[in-house]
């Protein structure tokens, strides 16, 4: 009775085939074609993109008198002050797991997350550079 409802390999289907392609759009509003996700990423991009820039900042990698330690230095802001660097700097520390501080108005980050660091400016309004160091 089993070997009834199994299908075999060469029944004629194409597995590649879309299931949705004699779906029509008719009845819908126009506009959807485009599908949730679409939407979705778009409109998350959205704020990011129409923010305004709020200046470039450098992004270093610094060891020296450090122990042999590596560290994640941001500097060079214009126009923030130290409380709005420390709300940074608690983001910071929360998406890379690490510690870090605000010393002399530049936020230190341990270890190398040079990229976790340029995300999370880039969605603050930043435009961070990677500089030697």
């Amino acid at each position: 009775m089993s070997a009834n409802k199994r299908i075999g390999l060469d029944a004629g289907q194409n597995f590649g085939q879309n299931p949705f392609a004699e779906l029509s759009s008719a009845g819908l509003p126009p506009g959807v074609d485009g599908g949730p996700s679409e939407s979705a990423a778009s409109s998350s991009a959205t704020p990011t993109a129409l923010r305004k820039s709020r200046g470039r900042v450098d992004i270093l990698r610094q060891t020296a008198h450090r122990g042999g330690k590596t560290v994640t230095v941001v500097k060079n802001f214009v126009g923030i002050g130290l409380p709005e660097k420390e709300r940074l700097a608690q983001a910071m520390q929360k998406a890379c797991g690490t510690g870090g501080t605000v010393k002399e108005g530049q936020i230190e980050i341990q270890g190398d997350k040079r990229a976790e660091v340029a995300r999370i400016l880039t969605e603050a309004g930043f435009r961070p550079v990677f500089a030697g160091g």
